[in-house]
């Protein structure tokens, strides 16, 4: 007997299993167009600051595009993009928190990268301008995480994002190279201790890295709060190490940002 095909698979899940929309329970996916519709997603890009950070401008050229005010210069990101606000609606955190816990719905990254590229389209954000020469980084899970949920959520969002906007992932390039406490109920200075050397660029990965030469890296990563892990990330792959150059210029996406 041939074994089924993925659709097959796929198909018999469904009837099984059907998916429910998270909002209202309505049958046919994780997120019904009437749910999302109550999203919000934002028309804006904001600084990195902590306290009001500001709306950036649209409209800037490539060469003074910036996602940093002045208040916010000494951060180590260029900028960052997300979609929603992440105490807003419970519905923007149920959504992530079933991405990234019991029963893990993995298949929501398809639903979650869709909500990010209406962002990037309705914030003007989806040019060739802004994405050419740019590669997808997923912040990287140290293995004890991965083994309990299965997969790096992260990495499941830059691969749904990057058929939408037609950017490649470099997976396994930046890894975490120990267990770190789980950020949640940390404090700014707690969080940013618990991730002090907590991430790397892998030593057989030398091969990439002319994959970076001269490129914008784009971190993905789910819900940025302090900003913490991002900021360590792209610490990371800016200073030089092990024959790696350091990248020129590093973005985050996320989801949803708290604060």
């Amino acid at each position: 007997m041939d074994k089924p095909t993925s659709k097959t698979r796929n198909f018999i899940l469904d009837l099984l299993f059907p998916k429910l929309c998270l909002g209202c329970q309505k049958e046919g996916s994780y997120l019904c167009d009437d749910c999302r519709a109550i999203l919000d997603i934002l028309q804006f890009n904001y600084c990195l600051c902590e306290q009001k950070p500001m709306c950036m401008p649209i409209g800037q050229s490539a060469s003074r595009r910036t996602g940093k005010c002045q208040r916010c210069q000494d951060k180590e990101l260029d900028g960052l993009y997300f979609a929603l606000p992440y105490k807003e609606k419970s519905l923007t955190r149920k959504l992530i928190h079933q991405f990234k816990y019991k029963p893990y719905l993995k298949d929501l990254a398809k639903t979650l990268a869709s909500i990010l590229a209406e962002h990037f389209f309705i914030s003007g954000k989806n040019t060739n301008e802004i994405w050419e020469n740019s590669i997808l980084v997923p912040v990287p899970l140290d293995k004890k995480k991965i083994k309990e949920r299965g997969y790096n959520q992260s990495k499941e969002l830059a691969k749904e994002l990057s058929k939408i906007i037609k950017i490649p992932v470099l997976n396994d390039f930046l890894i975490k190279t120990k267990h770190t406490e789980s950020q949640a109920g940390l404090g700014k200075a707690e969080r940013e201790k618990n991730l002090q050397g907590a991430f790397a660029i892998k030593n057989g990965g030398m091969s990439d890295i002319p994959q970076f030469l001269d490129k914008k890296i784009f971190l993905v990563d789910d819900v940025y709060t302090t900003g913490s892990t991002m900021q360590e990330c792209a610490r990371v792959l800016q200073q030089p190490t092990n024959g790696y150059p350091g990248a020129k210029s590093v973005w985050g996406i996320c989801i949803a940002r708290e604060g």
